[in-house]
């Protein structure tokens, strides 16, 4: 027998799910909500999240799952005063100074004993230079109280399918910008992130209409023991409200 086998590390039994930045926007308002939409104008969308143990396949249960994303204009609460329109050079947290106080289409919620978070919102425009998505951050708590959070396993953003998107960009509340979105091939994240990995499967909620909205879902396969290098326990507490 070989005697490396013996001490190598045990291979994940589901796919681990890449890595991505979590941008410039991120801040930590400390909102635990399901419907985040406070109101945005937008095509509905109800997203659920799983999140696995890609060591042990199981879920991960009172993991505080956040979202953040861009209204359909393009703008981020607590930015709003940024011109969507112009692409900004940057993707550090804290790199861009916060223009307002707002929260529209931020919040976090525990996952259950299935491992699974649900948020109602919007699906999000594009801003400069990218194609659509939502940022996402995994922490791993010791109970579903933000006192007894530990640490941040996982940070990510999560994509959607083409032919769905077209169709909403050509929606009152999405349309006519100065600019395009990007496609998901040509956002060099997607492209050098993992992006294809982190797309979502999405589907109509009514039979005969987009305006409806839309259910999207995925599976997020963590590694609970890992700590993020994307977002420190300091970024959260700094960029609060």
């Amino acid at each position: 027998m070989d005697d490396n086998a013996a001490i190598a590390p045990p291979q994940p039994v589901c796919q681990l799910s890449p890595e991505q930045i979590a941008g410039p926007y991120f801040r930590n308002p400390k909102l635990i909500r399901r419907n985040i939409s406070e109101g945005m104008d937008g095509i509905p969308l109800v997203l659920r999240l799983t999140i696995v143990d890609a060591m042990t396949g199981q879920p991960v249960t009172g993991a505080l799952v956040d979202i953040w994303h861009c209204n359909a204009r393009g703008a981020y609460s607590g930015w709003s005063k940024i011109d969507p329109d112009k692409e900004v050079d940057v993707d550090a947290i804290g790199s861009i100074p916060r223009t307002d106080d707002d929260t529209w289409l931020r919040g976090g919620q525990f996952t259950n004993k299935m491992g699974i978070a649900r948020f109602t919102t919007i699906y999000p425009g594009f801003y400069a230079g990218r194609a659509l998505h939502i940022h996402v951050a995994v922490r791993i708590t010791a109970g579903n109280n933000y006192l007894q959070e530990r640490h941040v396993a996982w940070v990510g953003q999560l994509y959607f399918p083409q032919v769905t998107s077209r169709s909403v960009l050509n929606a009152r509340e999405y349309s006519g910008r100065g600019t395009c979105a990007l496609s998901n091939e040509q956002d060099v994240i997607y492209q050098s992130m993992g992006g294809e990995a982190s797309t979502l499967s999405v589907h109509t909620i009514g039979r005969d209409s987009n305006e409806d909205g839309f259910f999207g879902h995925m599976t997020i396969g963590v590694d609970t023991f890992a700590v993020s290098s994307q977002i420190k326990p300091e970024d959260f507490d700094k960029y609060t409200v």
